[in-house]
C-alpha cells in the first residue's frame, strides 16, 4: 500500500467536511451591531431587539427587580450586563438569548459601569452604600469598596452611591449622595487606589462624563448648580459651575429627577434638564457659563442629542410625560412636540441617528420615528417598557 493510497480517503473527508462548513457558516454567523435591548420593567425580562429589522427578534425571563435597571455591553458588544434594583447582576448573551451569569450583589443598586479595557464590571449600590467590581467573564468579585464618611457627630457612615461611570484610564469616577463628595478609583495596580474629593456640593443625585472622558459633572439637589471634576487636572479639585441659573425663583415641586447620562453636546454646548424647572440650561463649555435658558413644556428627564448634534429631544416628568420635544439647536427653536404614548420613560438613537426608538410604559409600545421626517415608521408591543439601549454604546465612553 503507498503513502497516496492511505491519505486520498482522508483528504476526501476532510474537503468534504470544510466544504460543509463553508456552506453552512454564513448562515449561522451573525454581528451584534444592530442589536440592543429594551427593558420590560414590569415582568423582570428584556426584549432583544434588531434596529435593522426594527423588530424584538427574542425575549430573556428572570432577571429580577428592573425598576430603574441599567445595562451596558461587553467590549466584543455581544453580552448585555443588567443592573437591577434588586442589587441583581446578570450576563446576558445577545446571540443565544441565554443569562450565561447572574448573582445578587446587594440589596439596592442603581446602576453601573464597565472599565475602559472592559475586563471590570462595576456596580453602584445604596445598600449597603459603595461600589463592587466584578470580572465581566464570571462575575466574580475582584473588590468591594464601601463608600464611607463621617457625618457632623463623628460617627462613621456609608452613604449611597450615584453618578458612577468609567473613566479613560482604567478608572471609575461616582459620586456619594449623602455625603457630598466624589470619589475616583483606579484600577490600574494590584489594589484600588481611591482618591476622594469632598464638599462638592449638597446631594449629588446624578452624574455624568462628557464624550471625551475629561469632565465629570454631578447635579446637586440640595442646592443649584452643578459640581464639575476635570479628570485631565484632579489637581485643581472639584469647580462650582452654573450656581447662578435659579438664583430668586420658586422652584417647583421636583416628580422626578433629571438624569444626567443623556445630556446633550452641540459643538462647543452642553445642554443640561435644569432641576425643578420647565426649562432646558446651555453651558459653554470652555468655561461653563449659563449661554442660554430654553422653556419646555415640562420638567426635563432626559435631554439627548441626535448623534449629528443638529437635534435635541427632551422627555419629560409627570404630569407632562406623554410628550416628547424636539429643538433645533442651531436656532434653538421648538421644532415639534410628539406624542409617543403615556409615560415616556426613554429615548434611544440608532448609532447613526437616522431613528430614534422612544418607550412609553403605560402604553405599553415602543415607537420608532424617523428623526429627520419626524414620522412615526413603526409601533412594536413591549410589557411596560422602560430603558432602551443600543450596542454601540460598548464603543462610548461613559455609556
Amino acid at each position: 500500500m503507498t503513502l497516496n493510497s492511505i491519505f486520498s480517503p482522508l483528504a476526501g473527508v476532510i474537503f468534504l467536511f470544510l466544504l460543509a462548513g463553508c456552506q453552512t457558516a454564513p448562515e449561522s454567523l451573525q454581528g451584534t451591531g444592530d442589536l440592543g435591548v429594551i427593558v420590560e420593567r414590569a415582568t423582570g425580562s428584556l426584549a432583544l431587539a434588531n434596529t435593522s429589522q426594527q423588530q424584538i427578534v427574542d425575549q430573556v425571563e428572570g432577571l429580577g427587580d428592573l425598576s430603574h435597571a441599567s445595562v451596558k455591553f461587553s467590549r466584543d458588544a455581544r453580552y448585555a450586563f443588567v443592573f437591577g434594583r434588586d442589587g441583581g447582576l446578570s450576563k446576558v448573551d445577545l446571540l443565544t438569548g441565554e443569562i450565561t451569569a447572574r448573582i445578587l450583589q446587594s440589596g439596592n443598586s442603581i446602576g453601573g459601569a464597565i472599565s475602559q479595557d472592559g475586563q471590570l464590571v462595576a456596580v453602584a449600590n445604596y445598600e449597603p452604600g459603595g461600589v463592587k467590581l466584578f470580572s465581566s467573564d464570571n462575575l466574580e468579585l475582584v473588590a468591594d469598596i464601601p463608600a464611607t464618611w463621617t457625618d457632623e457627630n463623628g460617627d462613621q457612615q456609608r452613604s449611597k452611591v450615584v453618578g458612577l461611570v468609567d473613566a479613560p484610564g482604567n478608572r471609575f469616577v461616582y459620586s456619594l449622595f449623602d455625603a457630598g463628595e466624589i470619589h475616583v478609583v483606579d484600577m490600574n495596580g494590584a489594589t484600588p487606589e481611591l482618591t476622594r474629593f469632598t464638599d462638592v456640593g449638597k446631594n449629588p443625585y446624578d452624574a455624568l462624563i462628557d464624550p471625551s472622558g475629561r469632565y465629570y459633572i454631578a447635579g446637586l439637589f440640595g442646592e443649584d448648580g452643578l459640581t464639575l471634576l476635570d479628570l485631565w487636572h484632579t489637581e485643581a479639585g472639584v469647580q462650582h459651575i452654573l450656581t447662578d441659573y435659579g438664583r430668586g425663583e420658586e422652584r417647583l415641586p421636583v416628580y422626578k429627577m433629571p438624569h444626567l447620562e443623556g445630556w446633550a453636546m452641540a459643538g462647543d454646548e452642553a445642554w443640561l434638564p435644569a432641576v425643578g424647572r420647565h426649562e432646558i440650561l446651555i453651558a459653554n463649555k470652555e468655561d461653563w457659563a449659563l449661554t442660554g435658558r430654553i422653556p419646555v413644556q415640562g420638567q426635563p428627564i432626559f435631554v439627548m442629542s441626535r448623534p449629528d448634534q443638529h437635534q435635541v429631544w427632551v422627555s419629560f416628568a409627570h404630569p407632562d410625560n406623554d410628550v416628547v420635544q424636539v429643538i433645533d439647536t442651531e436656532t434653538r427653536a421648538i421644532v415639534t412636540t410628539l406624542s409617543p404614548g403615556k409615560a415616556v420613560l426613554h429615548m434611544e438613537f440608532t448609532p447613526r441617528g437616522e431613528h430614534v426608538w422612544i418607550s412609553a410604559r403605560d402604553s405599553n409600545r415602543v415607537t420608532v420615528y424617523d428623526t429627520h421626517t419626524l414620522q412615526e415608521v413603526k409601533r412594536l408591543e413591549s410589557e411596560s417598557p422602560s430603558g432602551i439601549f443600543f450596542t454601540d454604546r460598548a464603543h462610548r465612553i461613559g455609556l
